[in-house]
Parts: C-alpha cells; structure tokens; sequence
C-alpha cells in the first residue's frame, strides 16, 4: 500500500538567528513591509514606481505615505489634505525610526478613531518617562535619557511636536508633526514610541550601540511568517469589518512575536 507523507509545519527548516532590543527606539529601521503590508491589507493603494521609493496613499485620497531611502537624509513623510473632519497635516520621520514606532502612527491611520479625547503624555505617564512643563513648551524624557517627545510653540500660531532618539555615540533619528496633526495619531505614535516590549531584528541588523540589551532567540522562517501574516489578516479583517455592522470588532494589531519555549540568550 501506497502511504502518503503529509507535510509537517516547519519541516526540514533551518532555523534563523534574531535578536530582541531594548529600548526600542535604538533598535534601528526594521522592515519597511510591516507598515506598507498593514497598510496594503487595509485598503491603501501602492502608487510606487519599480525601484523607486515606497508611496502609498489612503483609501480616500487624502493621505500620502512615502519612504524614500535614495536621498539624504531620507526617510518617512505623511502629508494630508483636509478632510472635513481635520485640517491640512503634515509629518517627516528620520530613516532610522524603527517600523514598530512608525506603525503606531501609520496603523492608526487605518483603524477607526476612538470616542475619547486623546492625550500625547498619558502613554508617557504610564512608562514613568519624566513630563516637565516649560512655559509653553513640555518634554517628556524616557527613564534612561535617550529618548524623547516635546511638544515646541514657536510664536503665535506656530507650533510642533518634536522626537527622537539617540546613543552616546550620536546614533539616532528625529520626528517632526505639524501642530494640525490629529492628536489621536500623535497620541498613538507616543505610545508605541514608550512601549517598554522589546522589536525583533534579525541577524546582521541589530545596531551597534553601548545602550542597547539584546537577547538572542532562534526562529523557523515558518514561525516567524505566521507572525507577520498574523498582523496582516488582523488588518484584512478590519477593513473588511468598517464595510459591515459587526456587533463586535476584530483585534487591529498583532502582539510582538515572543517565540515560546525556546532559550533566549541576553548579550
């Protein structure tokens, strides 16, 4: 008799070495695709040109996405028309912002917006980041001094949200918002900006820095695959879900890949 093999998940894989980094905002750009496939699975439409830079814009035409690492000093920029509901918006983020902090800003975008009013410093609040109030400017400091969120008047009318973050050795980057920019985004750029959950980076891409904690953790590409597939039917589900009247809605976001079961190794 003739028996068939079925194929068993992750078989006959090699697995890969990557590495957890504390904080987060030194762990370096990641993977430009865990903004662009979220935002692809929510309906936004690629508009970019073959080996050129990533642009997409929204469903509705009045946000523009581009990443564009050709030039110096690079980067991210979102720029909004108004919609009605918000005025004109602007925001430029350095090459060097870690995607999982750039997803914050740029998955809320695809999501429906919260009923409560927004507060940039709350998610700074609950990491224990230092607030301080300085006439008319504020600046919250992370606990370990190497990252930052301020909110800048600059005259009358005139006013920005500035972060960042940066080593002892001056590797970092540099965010700026435009004071039109919707509070819920900036709030949600903040929180994934404190977030105290460390990002994965593989093998060859973690950055050499004295301030940063790494632990080592061996994935099959199957496992890690799932985890980004994972984040991307969570946004398909989604979009779907704002096209009906579903008495619940689907989880937006995936947890951070924590692979179970297998050693970690702090460096």
């Amino acid at each position: 008799m003739n028996r068939t093999r079925r194929q068993v998940w992750g078989e006959g894989e090699q697995a890969e070495q990557h590495y957890l980094v504390q904080p987060r905002a030194l762990a370096g750009g990641g993977d430009v695709r865990h903004v662009s496939e979220f935002l692809r699975a929510s309906g936004w439409r690629d508009r970019s040109k073959a080996d050129g830079p990533l642009v997409m814009d929204s469903p509705d035409r009045t946000v523009r996405l581009a990443y564009n690492p050709y030039v110096q000093p690079g980067g991210w920029a979102l720029h909004a028309t108004a919609n009605g509901q918000d005025d004109t918006w602007w925001a430029h983020l350095g090459r060097h912002t870690p995607v999982e902090i750039i997803a914050g800003l740029t998955d809320a975008l695809a999501r429906p917006r919260s009923a409560h009013a927004p507060n940039v410093w709350a998610p700074l609040h609950q990491q224990h980041w230092h607030v301080r109030p300085e006439g008319r400017h504020a600046t919250a400091t992370s606990p370990d001094g190497t990252t930052w969120m301020q909110y800048h008047h600059q005259g009358e009318g005139q006013a920005i949200w500035w972060s960042g973050a940066k080593d002892q050795q001056g590797n970092g980057w540099s965010a700026q918002f435009s004071i039109s920019t919707p509070m819920h985004l900036v709030q949600a750029f903040a929180a994934e900006l404190a977030h105290s959950d460390p990002v994965m980076r593989p093998r060859g891409r973690v950055p050499l820095s004295a301030q940063i904690r790494t632990w080592s953790v061996s994935l099959l590409p199957s496992e890690l695959h799932a985890w980004q597939q994972a984040r991307i039917t969570a946004a398909r589900a989604a979009a779907w879900a704002r096209t009906t009247t579903p008495r619940t809605r689907p989880r937006t976001t995936a947890r951070p890949y924590a692979p179970a079961g297998r050693t970690r190794t702090r460096r």
